[in-house]
C-alpha cells in the first residue's frame, strides 16, 4: 500500500465518518508506517482532534462561512504532487460540494495519472439511518468513476435491513452498485454495555488503538475488548484487494 488516497464520503452526518477515518488511518500506519490526514469538516472537526494522527484541517469556507469549492485546490495540489498515503475525512456540510468539485474537475482521473491508487470509503448504517445512508452510497457508486469504492456497514444503529425486513445487500440499490465495489468492511454491533462503552471511551478521549492499549487509564478487560474490536476491523481491511 503505497501512494494511496482515501476519501471518506457520506452525505449524512453522525454516521461514523470520523471514526472510520481514524480506523483507516491507523490501518495505513500499521501497514506502511506513515499516513497524512486531512479534515475538511467545517463544523465538527472530530478527526482533527486526534493528536496522534497529526490531522490537518482544511478551511474551505469564505468570509461569509459559505463553502468555496476553489479552496479545495490547495488540498488537491498536495494529493497530486506529493508522495505518501493520505486519508481525507469529509463532513456532511462539505459532501455535496466536494463530490461535485471532484467530478467537475476530473480529480479521480488526475490522481490516476499521478499514479495514485484512489479509494472512496462510504458508510451505510442500520436502523433509522439506512434509507439516508443507502441513498448516499448509491449516489457515490453511480457518480464516482476512476476510484475504488469501499463500503462500510455500521451496525451500531441497528440491523442493515430495510423497513420491510429485506437485507440491504438484497436491495436494487446495492445490486446495481455491486460492480463498483472493491470490498466491504463491517463494524459489527456488540454488547453496548461492554464493547460499546469501551469504544465510546476511546472516541471521547480521541485516542488511537495503540494509545489505549499503552495507557493505564484502561483496565485489562477494556484493553482486551478494544484489541478484539480492532483486530476484527484491521483483519477485514487487510483482506481487501488494495
Amino acid at each position: 500500500m503505497q501512494n494511496t488516497v482515501h476519501f471518506v464520503l457520506q452525505a449524512k452526518g453522525g454516521i461514523g465518518k470520523s471514526f472510520v477515518s481514524t480506523l483507516l488511518a491507523q490501518h495505513v500506519i500499521n501497514e506502511t508506517g506513515t499516513v497524512r490526514c486531512f479534515d475538511t469538516d467545517q463544523e465538527n472537526t472530530t478527526f482533527k482532534h486526534y493528536a496522534a494522527l497529526a490531522v490537518r484541517h482544511v478551511d474551505v469556507t469564505d468570509q461569509s462561512r459559505l463553502i468555496n469549492p476553489k479552496k479545495f485546490d490547495s488540498l488537491m495540489e498536495i494529493l497530486l504532487r506529493e508522495e505518501g498515503n493520505f486519508v481525507i475525512d469529509t463532513g456532511a456540510n462539505t459532501f455535496s460540494n466536494l463530490l461535485a468539485y471532484m467530478i467537475e474537475n476530473e480529480i479521480f482521473t488526475l490522481l490516476r495519472e499521478a499514479r495514485k491508487a484512489t479509494y472512496v470509503h462510504t458508510i451505510v448504517g442500520g436502523g433509522d439511518t439506512l434509507a439516508d445512508t443507502a441513498n448516499g452510497f448509491y449516489a457515490i457508486a453511480q457518480k464516482v468513476i476512476g476510484a475504488r469504492v469501499v463500503l462500510w456497514f455500521n451496525e451500531h444503529f441497528g440491523d442493515i435491513k430495510t423497513a420491510e425486513g429485506k437485507q440491504f445487500t438484497e436491495t436494487q440499490a446495492y445490486r446495481q452498485s455491486l460492480g463498483r465495489l472493491t470490498g466491504t468492511v463491517t463494524l459489527y454491533r456488540r454488547n453496548a454495555a461492554t464493547f460499546g462503552e469501551d469504544i465510546r471511551k476511546l472516541n471521547t478521549r480521541r485516542q488511537t488503538i495503540a494509545q489505549a492499549l499503552a495507557s493505564s487509564d484502561y483496565t485489562l478487560m477494556e484493553k482486551q475488548r478494544i484489541k478484539t474490536f480492532s483486530r476484527d476491523v484491521f483483519d477485514q481491511l487487510r483482506a481487501l484487494p488494495w
